[in-house]
């Protein structure tokens, strides 16, 4: 199923990643997040850094750690989605979203978002889930809280110089956690 409409958002075909979807799962992420083919999207970071979106080592990790899945909803041609969500200090956290850039703004994303926040609270009895965004994203901090979450004023350094989560253009950036009660 590719539709996404209000009826059919629950019905979206959600499965569980494996280790043989590590590398499509990684161009998806870059594809959604860096370079020009993340320009077709709203979700580009290709003004803000360079580089790889996720390491594959990191997301071999996230796959296999107990507590800890990654969410794919698939089209014809590979991965159309993904979204990382699991359990840290003391919360649900979500986290490596995407969505093809062809296809953002469809509702795709708000029914994995809404998926990723049931596993947390309904499999692993999370009430509360957390993430953290670049502050410089207004827009998607907006999309954010349009869905409920809240911005904490929270504030995390971006890892300079650990070019597994992309090469920098600013020297600015930082996190900003955001929270949501389940």
């Amino acid at each position: 199923m590719t539709s996404t409409s209000p009826e059919n958002r629950a019905a979206l075909p959600v499965r569980t990643a494996t280790l043989a979807d590590v590398d499509p799962l990684v161009r998806l992420v870059t594809s959604a997040y860096r370079g020009e083919a993340s320009r077709t999207g709203w979700t580009t970071e290709a003004d803000l850094l360079d580089g790889e979106r996720i390491d594959p080592a990191v997301l071999r990790a996230d796959i296999t750690r107990p507590r800890s899945t990654v969410l794919v909803v698939d089209d014809d041609g590979g991965p159309l989605a993904c979204a990382h969500v699991a359990v840290e200090d003391g919360a649900g956290y979500f986290g490596m979203f995407a969505v093809r850039p062809d296809r953002q703004g469809g509702g795709v994303g708000r029914a994995l978002l809404g998926e990723a926040e049931r596993v947390a609270r309904d499999e692993w009895g999370q009430t509360l889930l957390r993430m953290s965004v670049i502050d410089a994203r207004a827009d998607l901090i907006a999309w954010y809280v349009r869905r409920g979450y809240v911005r904490t004023g929270h504030l995390k350094p971006f890892p300079y110089g650990d070019t597994r989560f992309g090469v920098p253009k600013r020297d600015d950036l930082r996190f900003e956690v955001l929270e949501k009660h389940l």
